[in-house]
């Protein structure tokens, strides 16, 4: 994350937005402690920010803080999932999800009215993987009977989804968000997809579709 970092000043130059600002995002959980990076300089410390991520927060921030709340808006960034039952039809109507992954989910979750907001979130994820090509759809049952056993063990802690491949045999897991994880020769990474920001994209169609 320090890889390419941006001062507190340059932030607040770049973006138009006030200290006070800045700090009251951060007092609302919009913007994560972590990401304050407290660093020495020639003036003595002073902070930075991951440059990317801050960027793309505060355009977040700045562009559905007229729809949302600081509240609600803390909600959509945070990677707790929500507590929320979701009619799976209404997923489908809203193009959440297709009939397609629904039908297949279906099987495995069973075809309940409502899904829990995890249970929504394996689908969208399985969705993603579909759609994108890199995934079949004995991968596809497989990644979902990955998420059901192990995505709770996290306990709304980040986490990635990570999908290799070696000889036609496929494997799913998942790592902290970040981790170095390495497999066995000839093992190709398929995909790796930050749970957290489906969480939220996840969220944030729920809350403006």
């Amino acid at each position: 994350m320090e890889d390419d970092l941006i001062s507190k000043k340059e932030l607040l130059e770049l973006t138009g937005i006030s200290y006070g600002q800045l700090y009251r995002w951060k007092r609302k959980n919009l913007i994560p402690e972590a990401w304050f990076i407290r660093k020495s300089a020639f003036t003595g410390q002073e902070t930075f920010f991951p440059r990317a991520l801050i960027l793309a927060r505060i355009d977040k921030i700045t562009n559905m803080k007229d729809d949302l709340s600081l509240d609600e808006l803390a909600d959509v960034f945070s990677v707790v999932p929500s507590t929320v039952q979701i009619d799976w039809l209404e997923l489908v109507k809203r193009n959440i999800v297709s009939q397609l992954a629904a039908e297949h989910a279906a099987s495995m979750l069973g075809k309940a009215e409502t899904y829990s907001f995890a249970q929504t979130l394996f689908l969208y994820m399985l969705e993603d993987g579909l759609q994108s090509g890199e995934m079949n759809v004995d991968e596809g049952r497989a990644l979902l009977l990955m998420l059901q056993d192990n995505y709770g063990k996290f306990e709304g802690q980040d986490c990635d989804l990570l999908f290799f491949r070696k000889m036609g045999v496929s494997m799913f897991l998942l790592a902290s968000a970040g981790s170095e994880v390495f497999a066995e020769r000839g093992a190709k990474e398929v995909l790796r997809v930050n749970v957290g920001k489906k969480i939220e994209e996840l969220k944030l169609k729920l809350t403006t579709v």
